[in-house]
């Protein structure tokens, strides 16, 4: 198990991971650390960012090496943002992710995946004219359906009630491909911003990407869904690497807790699973402020204690080593986006 915690000493000690049960009976659903009271108008003192240790200053002094490309097109980054849990966040840090690592250089699509309720569109004030669907039905290309957002990031609008994607005919797959391949040169980072819960699309979404960003906070329904996201992937489907991202916590001392109650119950029934500790995003009033105004928190509020955050988790991801499989990632993206069947039963 491996993982990086903020450096502040707790306050208080998290919750014992549930105990230990005979192996043929299923794992109890972790339970949660207590909440903490509203954090004050001042948040937590910035901490230490998880492994490896970002840069203590805002701006970066300069872009990492690049990594090693291979045959098959430029290491793009497909990152899939899940939750186990709605309301916990997730697309507000995917829009505010997207544009920090935009700030920092890189090349950003944010794929609005969640094929029931669009989110980014509605987060952003804008009303898009096209959507996946109206590429699904083959009444526009993707470069028509695609817009451009803040800092330059690119998004795919999701649309409301089509079927799954992972029953696109053979010759959507060839449009999708084709189409995709234009963007092999330009792309650094493909966000996929999916449902939540642990329905078909999140699971196909999960098993397309390369990497796993889960969103969680510490309420006990939170915490037992994300569990239950990140079991499913394991034990059905061998995903083993995951960061996790605790969000509107009072601070690095409670996301520590979540992290580690979480890395306890999935070490002790998971087996051969790794989670990493992301960084973590303090409740902050500039978040739903900026929701009612429909724009971006990391834009509207550039020095709110959330934005730094997010500003570290992009500093993070940037700093990360992709996965070995993740090297011409765009390229065994669409391989398996086209080959992929029904994800679950």
């Amino acid at each position: 198990m491996s993982g990086s915690s903020p450096d502040n000493k707790p306050t208080a000690a998290p919750a014992k991971p549930a105990p230990q049960v005979a192996p043929d009976k299923p794992a109890p659903a972790p339970a949660a650390p207590a909440k903490p009271a509203a954090p004050a108008a001042a948040q937590a003192k910035p901490a230490a960012a998880a492994r490896p240790k970002p840069p203590a200053q805002r701006k970066p002094a300069g872009k990492p090496e690049p990594a090693p490309k291979a045959a098959g097109g430029k290491p793009v980054r497909v990152i899939a943002v899940s939750s186990g849990k709605g309301g916990v966040g997730k697309s507000n840090i995917t829009l505010g992710l997207a544009i920090a690592l935009a700030g920092l250089g890189r090349q950003v699509l944010l794929w609005d995946a969640d094929l029931g309720l669009a989110n980014t569109d509605v987060l952003l004030g804008i009303r898009t004219k096209a959507t996946i669907h109206d590429w699904l039905k083959g009444e526009k290309s993707l470069s028509e359906i695609i817009i451009k957002g803040p800092k330059g990031i690119n998004i795919l609008p999701a649309a409301s009630g089509i079927l799954e994607l992972s029953e696109i005919t053979e010759a959507q797959k060839a449009r999708l491909i084709a189409e995709f391949e234009q963007w092999q040169g330009d792309l650094d980072f493909l966000l996929i911003d999916t449902a939540a819960g642990i329905g078909p699309n999140v699971i196909f979404f999960n098993l397309v990407a390369q990497e796993h960003l889960i969103i969680l906070n510490n309420e006990p329904t939170s915490i037992t869904d994300a569990y239950a996201l990140i079991k499913a992937l394991t034990t059905k489907h061998r995903q083993t690497g995951f960061y996790l991202l605790p969000n509107m916590v009072s601070g690095p001392k409670d996301a520590r807790a979540v992290f580690e109650l979480m890395s306890n119950v999935a070490g002790q029934y998971l087996g051969q699973v790794s989670l990493d500790l992301a960084g973590y995003i303090p409740y902050d009033e500039a978040i739903p402020a900026s929701v009612r105004r429909q724009q971006p928190f990391y834009i509207l509020y550039p020095d709110s204690e959330a934005s730094l955050r997010i500003a570290e988790l992009a500093r993070y991801l940037i700093g990360r080593e992709p996965p070995a499989f993740g090297v011409g990632g765009l390229v065994l993206f669409l391989s398996r986006l086209v080959s992929m069947e029904r994800a679950v039963d």
